[in-house]
């Protein structure tokens, strides 16, 4: 199972005892410290992943006010680059919850971007507009 948030939503969208083992969150509505679409219940049950450390404790409501709360820590989130580059495992077990809450970093959608046009050009998908 995977539940994708994206709202603007000031106040949780779901109760995260509903998300069953083994799914897996992706949060990327919220994106200032008081915005929580997210709700403690979830975030204290699963293994984080962010984007930036920095950037989610600078922006990342869902998480800011759960660890105010004792339900997570910030040395506890694991940047997604640690996973990509080999430095922190991803998900350990089937059964396990995990959550990736993006706050945004344009560098990282400019890569994402740029490596979905080189598959498609690879691929001999999608058609190249002249400007």
């Amino acid at each position: 199972m995977v539940v994708c948030a994206a709202t603007s939503s000031w106040s949780p969208v779901f109760d995260g005892r509903w998300v069953k083992s083994g799914a897996h969150v992706n949060g990327i509505g919220s994106f200032t410290p008081r915005m929580q679409e997210l709700d403690e219940n979830l975030i204290g049950r699963a293994r984080v992943f962010v984007d930036s450390r920095e950037a989610a404790l600078a922006e990342a409501g869902d998480l800011l006010l759960a660890s105010a709360a004792g339900r997570t820590r910030p040395e506890d989130w694991t940047a997604i680059g640690e996973v990509l580059v080999g430095r922190q495992p991803g998900r350990q077990s089937p059964e396990e919850v995990t959550l990736f809450k993006s706050v945004g970093l344009a560098v990282q959608d400019v890569t994402a971007a740029a490596r979905a046009v080189e598959e498609a050009e690879r691929l001999g998908l999608g058609t190249r507009l002249e400007l």
